[in-house]
């Protein structure tokens, strides 16, 4: 399980997406899930121009995450979990299965660009964009903060340049941490061996 996180315009998601595809896996995105949901409870909600609480959020990704893991396919989470209460389900359910994070960071005087070309009603006002920057960073240091204390490593790549450069910086990253698990199982199970020779002498 591999999560990315970034603020609005970092392009989280289309690496995302992009990852999942190298990997055969499947990416799974908060806001995806619950736009895709058949649920009548969370469709009512969203109709009404309400948020969806956390329990039904999560409730809904636990079904996704658990039916790509039955599957046998790699997961790519996109900017979840983004609560405390979704990042200590993680740990309580799933924090075995974390890979890495990584964060993608983009100056924010161009994510503002981005998002003012992008033209969404919701980004036509910098005030606006500003204060999504500002609870979506204060979500991203709770979250991070929680699944650090757990152990699970967190890496930081530039997201300024071209598609395909900003990809080779986050394969690198699942990359390196894939070698670094390897060498570190391989180096248990040596000091094993060693003490089990040991022991019989």
């Amino acid at each position: 399980m591999i999560i990315l996180m970034g603020l609005a315009g970092s392009g989280k998601s289309t690496q995302g997406k992009r990852l999942a595809e190298e990997l055969d896996g499947v990416w799974l995105s908060a806001g995806q899930v619950l736009r895709d949901t058949n649920d009548p409870e969370v469709n009512a909600i969203q109709e009404q121009g309400g948020l969806v609480p956390d329990s039904l959020t999560i409730r809904l990704m636990t079904q996704a995450i658990a039916e790509a893991i039955v599957a046998g396919r790699e997961i790519i989470l996109d900017g979840y979990p983004r609560t405390v209460e979704q990042a200590e389900w993680i740990v309580e359910n799933a924090i075995e299965r974390i890979q890495t994070v990584v964060i993608i960071e983009v100056p924010k005087a161009e994510l503002v660009e981005r998002l003012m070309k992008r033209g969404r009603s919701d980004d036509m006002s910098i005030e606006a964009i500003e204060e999504r920057f500002r609870i979506v960073e204060q979500n991203i240091y709770s979250v991070c903060e929680i699944l650090s204390e757990k152990g699970v490593r967190i890496a930081k790549i530039d997201g300024v340049g071209t598609e395909e450069e900003v990809a080779g910086r986050v394969k690198n990253v699942v990359t390196q941490n894939k070698e670094d698990n390897r060498g570190e199982n391989e180096s248990k199970i040596c000091t094993g061996k060693s003490r089990r020779a040991g022991g019989e002498d």
